[in-house]
């Protein structure tokens, strides 16, 4: 059994980290971490650097008052892949690469090694057509960018989405500063 408080203080660790590093603004973005039969996600509206207590989700049924309007795609995330945490950021140099390359094909070393391609995939925010997308997107890669949204990123923990997260903006700032954006 997940216990919320640990999971809400461990929810604010990872939310300071990717504000301070300018991956998402204000309230926007999400987080949650797979339990047995659902998952905790982020509240709607909340900010992830001081978030609420986060909201229970079942992989069925009906969904909580509060819980984040992506809830349907880190639902369909656990239902479709092995990943165990989901942040879903709006990290600039990936949503501005995310117009003009399908798929974004890091050039950095870290980028190579550890993403060495990242799909980008259409669907409206919150939207059943975005989940299906990014949930099939995530078994091919362990991030993914929704075009003019933002990226999601899958693993086994809050940090290693966080990382993850982190490192496909890296490999999209560096895209960028030397040229290779078309």
């Amino acid at each position: 059994m997940i216990d919320t408080k640990e999971t809400g203080r461990e929810f604010g660790r990872i939310g300071r980290r990717i504000f301070t590093e300018a991956l998402l603004g204000a309230n926007f973005g999400n987080m949650s971490i797979r339990t047995n039969d659902g998952f905790f996600i982020t509240r709607t509206g909340s900010y992830l650097d001081v978030p609420a207590e986060p909201v229970f989700v079942p992989l069925e049924g009906p969904v909580p008052e509060h819980a984040s309007s992506e809830f349907r795609v880190h639902r369909e995330i656990y239902k479709t892949t092995p990943h165990r945490a989901v942040i879903h950021a709006h990290p600039p140099h990936a949503v501005a690469l995310s117009f003009l390359n399908t798929p974004i094909i890091p050039i950095d070393s870290e980028g190579i090694l550890f993403c060495p391609l990242m799909p980008v995939i259409e669907g409206e925010p919150g939207s059943e057509e975005l989940a299906i997308n990014v949930a099939q997107g995530l078994l091919a890669s362990c991030v993914v960018v929704a075009r003019g949204h933002g990226t999601f990123a899958g693993g086994n923990s809050l940090d290693q989405a966080y990382i993850r997260t982190s490192l496909a903006e890296h490999s999209c700032r560096i895209l960028i500063l030397v040229g290779k954006c078309h």
